[in-house]
């Protein structure tokens, strides 16, 4: 059972990383460094930043829903909330549009971000593909799309497997509890 995909935290969390490049980005850097922040706040803390699915692509690890969100348009009754603060790409690059908080973000994961900008927010969106091909969780899916599960990147960290059950139960019991809120 995964947990349900929350556009609203997403978006912030793709905001802060615009206010800290200060203008433009490639939308490609954009997920890898999203994927980062999300992989890195599972291992810390069994939980992911934007609560998206992550696929294997060409091009590296891909959040599934925020790349739809970016690359396809959306139908004339969908109401979204990334449309009303990140743009469409043009030339390849997304931007802020307007500002939409950072209240879904908690203190640790916006410091979270900042940290992952510091690292990897001067590389190229060529040189964030490369690196994504090294980690341990990314298969070449040939031209397709793979998923990766929360538990391919546990395993990736070296968690041990009672480490990962812990985490995948956690997860689901918030899922589950989502299910039932919602």
């Amino acid at each position: 059972m995964r947990l349900r995909f929350n556009e609203a935290k997403a978006t912030q969390a793709a905001a802060q990383f615009l206010k800290l490049r200060g203008g433009p980005m490639s939308y490609v850097k954009l997920i890898k460094l999203l994927y980062l922040a999300d992989r890195e706040a599972l291992i810390r803390w069994g939980r992911p930043v934007t609560t998206d699915s992550y696929l294997s692509m060409d091009s590296g690890p891909v959040l599934s829903r925020i790349y739809d969100l970016i690359r396809n348009e959306p139908s004339p009754s969908a109401v979204r909330i990334w449309d009303k603060f990140i743009s469409g790409p043009e030339e390849y690059e997304v931007h802020l549009l307007g500002d939409p908080g950072c209240g879904e973000l908690s203190p640790a994961e916006r410091q979270l971000i900042d940290e992952v900008f510091r690292q990897h927010g001067r590389d190229s969106r060529w040189a964030l593909v490369d690196y994504s091909y090294g980690l341990p969780e990314w298969t070449h899916p040939d031209g397709g799309a793979l998923s990766i599960e929360y538990r391919d990147i546990l395993r990736a960290a070296h968690k041990t497997e009672t480490e990962i059950s812990a985490v995948e139960e956690e997860l689901e019991s918030l899922a589950l509890v989502e299910r039932v809120l919602v």
